[in-house]
């Protein structure tokens, strides 16, 4: 991750147009609208909602779902892309902390294709089309390699690659996408405290970890996965004492973990009960990771309303429109499924 620049910023004008963009996402009300639509006009519908161009751009060789979901990524890369290009100095390189995440994502898309044994040619139709031009270099990754030795060979030079070098023995993707997400908040937090004056996305950065963690403790319980495993994924510089994370990862139960958290009075546990009786009723995690993303989200909003001319207007526009495309994925899929509306909008994240 690069360190952060001091250059002259020009966070009014930037913060400004991220409040803009932010004004023209899909409303909540919007969102439920499109719910009511069918599978067949939903995709010419999201397509008037500001993703027409890269709509148009798939449809020659792509059709439902698919399309849809090509376009959604393409515009999404394209938006942080043109983002980015509006923010200057010292602004940018703190946005750019946020930002760098999609890198690591895209590095572990790659690695699961490779892993998942998807062919070049899946990959480059499916899941990396050629037709997003920031794909180039991970598809250049996929075709000139073979399983994951040669993929991680092939990352040298960038922050991912150098991380995924150092591990030892064979590899396994479950251990290497853990070990990119400590990496990622290792340099984050790093950047940031080298930046000076934004201690409040210090914070943030350290809500995400919290939040990582809990998620990660509550998938291993329901793989019976060891306390030794468990402790050993934990990601440092959470806000949550190590010594509590080291505690709830000897918990062999939801509420066993909720009572090691509770020692920590960093461990924000409202709405935590309501969520566990809904994650038993539904059988997955997914009423913990609303609840967190709420949290999450809610900090952002906070921030940016507090600083406004601040980074944060604009991370929270890129957080917002990531969620929003986030939404618009769940509804294309959920509708080309069958799963019935308030499925759909159960698992939808406002």
């Amino acid at each position: 991750m690069a360190s952060v620049s001091s250059g002259r910023s020009n966070v009014y004008n930037a913060s400004a147009r991220a409040k803009a963009r932010k004004a023209s996402l899909i409303d909540s009300t919007r969102m439920r609208q499109l719910l009511q639509q069918g599978p067949d006009s939903i995709g010419a519908s999201i397509g008037e909602l500001g993703y027409r161009a890269e709509m148009d751009l798939y449809a020659s060789r792509m059709s439902g779902a698919d399309a849809v979901e090509a376009a959604l990524f393409h515009n999404m890369d394209n938006d942080v892309h043109q983002v980015m290009s509006f923010c200057h100095g010292h602004l940018k390189s703190l946005v750019a902390i946020y930002v760098e995440r999609f890198d690591y994502e895209k590095a572990k898309t790659v690695l699961r294709a490779i892993n998942g044994g998807a062919s070049d040619e899946i990959i480059e139709s499916q899941i990396l089309p050629p037709e997003n031009s920031r794909n180039a270099p991970w598809l250049a990754i996929v075709r000139s390699t073979e399983g994951l030795q040669e993929a991680v060979d092939s990352m040298s030079g960038t922050p991912w690659g150098r991380t995924l070098s150092k591990l030892e023995g064979e590899l396994n993707l479950e251990e290497m996408e853990n070990a990119l997400d400590m990496q990622y908040f290792s340099d984050a937090i790093k950047a940031v405290k080298s930046g000076k004056g934004q201690p409040q996305l210090l914070r943030y950065l350290r809500m995400e970890i919290d939040h990582r963690n809990i998620i990660n403790q509550l998938r291993a319980i329901r793989l019976d996965t060891s306390p030794e495993k468990r402790s050993s994924i934990v990601i440092p510089g959470g806000r949550i004492d190590a010594s509590v994370m080291k505690q709830a990862s000897q918990s062999t139960n939801d509420d066993e973990l909720l009572e090691a958290l509770r020692r920590s009075n960093s461990f924000n546990d409202s709405g935590f009960d309501e969520a566990l009786r809904k994650s038993e009723e539904m059988g997955t995690l997914d009423p913990f990771a609303e609840l967190l993303s709420h949290q999450r989200h809610a900090l952002l909003k906070k921030f940016s309303h507090l600083s406004p001319i601040s980074p944060f207007p604009i991370i929270h526009y890129i957080e917002c429109k990531a969620l929003e495309v986030r939404n618009l994925r769940l509804l294309v899929r959920g509708k080309a499924v069958g799963l019935p509306d308030d499925v759909i909008e159960a698992h939808m994240d406002y």
